[in-house]
C-alpha cells in the first residue's frame, strides 16, 4: 500500500514538472531577444522629468515650509500674540515653527523661493519672500530700539539680525535680502543690508591678507563654508550700489579660498586649512564642497563677463564640475564624504550640485550633453528624499571642522537640518527652466539632452526600469 501511494506521488509530481516545463516562456537569450532592451533594475528613478513633476515636488515643499515658518511675534511670559508692533519689548520674541527667519540656511531658502518664482511664474513663492522680509524689515526699528536701551536683544533671532557675530549670522542672510531688494520682492531692507555688510567687510575676522577666517576650533582656521557666508552677499552688494569695490573683493576672497584649499589632482576642495599647520588633510565634505560651488555660480551669474578675474572663476568651476562628476554615485547622489564611497549619500550637498549644475548648463558654461544626465540623475534621487509630507530627508546636520573621517561618517541626518530646503528649492526652480530650455529624450535606453527636438524609436525606460514605446 505504502508502495503504490509513493508510486502515485512520484507519477503526479513528474507530471506537473513537465507541464511547468511545456508551459514556461523560452529563456531570454541573445538568439532570441534584443538584450540591450532588457528592462534595468534601477534603485532609484530613471529618465526625463517633466516640469509639472518637478513643480510638484516644489510645491510639496513649499506647503511644509510655509506651514513651519510662521509670520509673527509673541510675549514669552505670557505666550500670548503681540499685535501692536509699538508694544515690542524685553519680552517679546519672534514666533517659533520648525526653521528660523533669519538663520544662514534660510537665507538659501529665499534665494531658492525667489528663483522658483521666477522660473515657473507661481507668485506664491515669491509673497514667502516679500511677507517674511517685510515683517522683519516692519519690526526691526523697534528691536533697534531695545538694543540701544539695554545693550542687546533677548530675542535670538533677532539678535543675529541686528548685532552679528560671525559670518553665519551675516552673510547667506544678507544675499537674499539683497537679491529680494533687486528684484523688487522686498523693500526697505537697506537699513538691515547695510549692517550686515558692515560687519562682513569691516568687522569679521580675518588673516594678515585679508582672507575671513576663524578662531575656532585652531586658531587662524579657514573654513570652505566661509566662502558662502560672505562672498555672494559681497558681489550682490556690488551689484546693488555699482561700487565695483566689492566685485574686487569677491574675486579677491574667491582667488584666495581657491589658492589653499583647492585640490587640483581631485578637482575638490578640502573642507579645512589651518595656518599654523605644515599638513593640511583633504577631508571633501559634501555641503562644503556645495558651498563653494554655489559661491562660483552667484559669482559667475552676477559678474560682469568681462569683469577682471572672471575667467579664473570660471576656469575654476569647471575643474570643480569635472571633479564632482567622477564623484556621482550609480543611485544619483553624492556621498557625505565625496572621495570615500562607503560614507552615506547625502541629500542637500546632492541638490547644490544639481543646482548649479543645472545653472551652468542653461548659461553655457558647461555642456548640455555632458551634464544634462548627471543633473537628472540627481534630480531623480533628490525627489525621492522629499517625502509626502514635503520634508527633506537624509539632510546632514550643522557640522564644524574635523581632523578624522569618523566625525564626517557618523554626523547625524534630520527633516530638521534646515539645510535641505533651500538647495532642494534652488535645483527643483532651475531644473524647471532646464527641461524648457532644452530636450531631454530617453535614447536606447539612456538620457540624453539635445538642443533641438528629435524623434527617438527606442523603448524608454521612466521609473524603475518600467519599459514602454
Amino acid at each position: 500500500m505504502l508502495r503504490s501511494i509513493i508510486v502515485a506521488l512520484a507519477f503526479v509530481s513528474g507530471a506537473f514538472v513537465m507541464m511547468n516545463a511545456q508551459n514556461a516562456k523560452p529563456a531570454q537569450t541573445d538568439a532570441n531577444t534584443p538584450l540591450h532592451l532588457l528592462a534595468p533594475d534601477y534603485p532609484v528613478r530613471y529618465g526625463v522629468s517633466k516640469p509639472d513633476s518637478v513643480k510638484a515636488v516644489l510645491d510639496r515643499v513649499f506647503r511644509y515650509v510655509e506651514k513651519e515658518t510662521p509670520v509673527g511675534l509673541i510675549n514669552a511670559a505670557t505666550q500670548k500674540p503681540v499685535k501692536d508692533f509699538s508694544k515690542i519689548d524685553e519680552q517679546t520674541r519672534l514666533q517659533r515653527g520648525a526653521f528660523r527667519l533669519t538663520s544662514y540656511e534660510w537665507g538659501v531658502a529665499y534665494l531658492g523661493m525667489l528663483l522658483a518664482a521666477e522660473t515657473t511664474g507661481d507668485q506664491r513663492y515669491k509673497k514667502y519672500v516679500s511677507d517674511r522680509f517685510g515683517f522683519l524689515a516692519e519690526i526691526a526699528p523697534a528691536f533697534s530700539k531695545l538694543k540701544q536701551k539695554n545693550g542687546q536683544v533677548n530675542d535670538d533671532l533677532m539678535r543675529r539680525m541686528l548685532d552679528p557675530k560671525a559670518l553665519d549670522d551675516a552673510g547667506s542672510i544678507c544675499a537674499s535680502m539683497i537679491k529680494a531688494q533687486l528684484d523688487g520682492s522686498a523693500t526697505k531692507l537697506k537699513p538691515i543690508i547695510d549692517n550686515y555688510i558692515d560687519f562682513i567687510m569691516n568687522k569679521e575676522y580675518r588673516l594678515s591678507d585679508g582672507t575671513f577666517a576663524r578662531v575656532r576650533p585652531q586658531y587662524n582656521s579657514m573654513w570652505l563654508d566661509d566662502m558662502f557666508m560672505s562672498i555672494p552677499a559681497i558681489v550682490y552688494m556690488g551689484k546693488l550700489t555699482g561700487d565695483k569695490k566689492y566685485y574686487d573683493e569677491a574675486v579677491k576672497q574667491f582667488r584666495q579660498f581657491s589658492s589653499r584649499m583647492f585640490v587640483p589632482e581631485t578637482g575638490l576642495y578640502r573642507h579645512a586649512w589651518i595656518e599654523s599647520s605644515t599638513d593640511h588633510p583633504a577631508f571633501y565634505w559634501g555641503r562644503a564642497n556645495g558651498w563653494a560651488l554655489l559661491t562660483a555660480t552667484i559669482l559667475l551669474d552676477v559678474l560682469p563677463s568681462d569683469y577682471p578675474g572672471r575667467d579664473f572663476v570660471l576656469e575654476r568651476f569647471r575643474a570643480h564640475v569635472r571633479g564632482l562628476s567622477a564623484c556621482q554615485s550609480g543611485q544619483g547622489m553624492w556621498h557625505q564624504l565625496l572621495n570615500r564611497n562607503d560614507s552615506y549619500l547625502e541629500t542637500s550637498a546632492t541638490a547644490i550640485y544639481a543646482y548649479c549644475f543645472a545653472k551652468a548648463i542653461n548659461s553655457k558654461w558647461i555642456d548640455a550633453i555632458a551634464y544634462g544626465p548627471v543633473v537628472q540623475l540627481a534630480w531623480n534621487a533628490v525627489t525621492e528624499k522629499v517625502n509626502a509630507e514635503g520634508q527633506v530627508e537624509g539632510t546632514c546636520v550643522g557640522t564644524g571642522m574635523g581632523f578624522d573621517p569618523a566625525y564626517y561618517y557618523y554626523r547625524p541626518v534630520s527633516v530638521f537640518a534646515a539645510h535641505g530646503y533651500g538647495p532642494v528649492l534652488l535645483a527643483g526652480a532651475e531644473i524647471y527652466r532646464m527641461q524648457k530650455m532644452w530636450f531631454p529624450k530617453m535614447n536606447d535606453s539612456a538620457v540624453q539632452y539635445y538642443d533641438q527636438d528629435i524623434q527617438t524609436d527606442r523603448p524608454i525606460f521612466d521609473v524603475k526600469g518600467s519599459v514602454h514605446y
